[in-house]
């Protein structure tokens, strides 16, 4: 048997209706851009059952919806591409977005790979946890049973674990939208630009009122913990000052004696790409340039 062999033939439903019957049949396993699926079984074969989502139109498409109580929110498809959310027409505030887009694998791993399966692979280092974390991204989730939303928090569990039950499928990430002078940053720092594994991630989220003052600031980080974390203590100091300001604020904090209780929700590990003390140097470093980028786009919180 061949290292991509499987003991059954694969389905490839138009549908939603139809991968969610088949969901509901133990074994099956989802396959949208494979670019995660196909190197984990490189030597060794793959005996479950694919379900090619890659003919659902249902799955696919991105655009702006409004819920019921009127919030506004970005909608994205769980098979939409990189390559596709770089070119897509993003509103103020998702720019982190596009710039996780560019920086994930390679051209032909961002032409193929999925945000859904990028979210449902649940790598510490996976490109896009960070970036939707910061930007308080929900996920959309169904079976025969039904739908629900979780907010990625609570989806992303650790370490290849997410919150899926058993015949669910992830379908769409839904993104709320701030105001018009809300930006957003993304910095990853790697060996080398492309086709990398991250050494440290960093997202940035933020928004002002009308005077000037951050009413939001979100920081994410990735690959130093199981699953891509908030840091919440830090995002409080910096809520109510100037935009212009906030990136000294935080470096100040990070360089105090409270950057242990600031950086708390991280747990970075030593491996082949770097040891934990240098992926906490580095994250102190990309906060502040991420927020300093986020702050100094042109009409960012002005």
């Amino acid at each position: 048997m061949t290292a991509h062999a499987s003991l059954q033939p694969p389905r490839s439903p138009v549908q939603l209706d139809d991968a969610l019957e088949l969901l509901a049949q133990p074994g099956w396993l989802p396959l949208a851009g494979g670019t995660d699926v196909f190197p984990a079984h490189v030597g060794r074969p793959l005996v479950q059952p694919l379900l090619d989502l890659s003919r659902i139109d249902a799955l696919r498409g991105q655009g702006r919806v409004t819920d019921a109580q009127g919030r506004a929110w970005w909608r994205i498809g769980a098979l939409e591409t990189w390559s596709a959310v770089r070119d897509a027409p993003l509103p103020p505030g998702l720019e982190a977005l596009v710039q996780a887009a560019l920086e994930v694998g390679g051209r032909q791993i961002q032409n193929q790979g999925t945000l859904g399966g990028n979210l449902c692979n649940a790598s510490p280092a996976a490109d896009g946890v960070p970036v939707l974390l910061a930007l308080d991204a929900q996920v959309e989730l169904r079976s025969r049973a039904g739908s629900r939303r979780l907010s990625l928090a609570e989806f992303v569990l650790g370490n290849r674990r997410t919150a899926l039950a058993p015949g669910e499928l992830l379908v769409a990430i839904h993104l709320p939208l701030g105001s018009p002078r809300a930006r957003s940053q993304f910095l990853k720092l790697g060996h080398r630009r492309y086709l990398v594994i991250s050494i440290a991630m960093v997202a940035v989220s933020v928004d002002a009122d009308a005077q000037n003052r951050l009413t939001r600031c979100a920081v994410a980080v990735g690959a130093c913990s199981a699953a891509a974390k908030r840091l919440p203590r830090l995002e409080e100091r910096l809520l109510g000052l100037p935009p212009s300001q906030a990136a000294g604020a935080a470096a100040s904090a990070l360089a105090s004696g409270d950057a242990a209780d600031l950086l708390a929700p991280l747990s970075p590990i030593d491996d082949v790409r770097g040891t934990a003390g240098y992926r906490r140097e580095a994250v102190r470093e990309l906060i502040g340039r991420a927020i300093a980028m986020a702050c100094a786009t042109p009409d960012a919180a002005a």
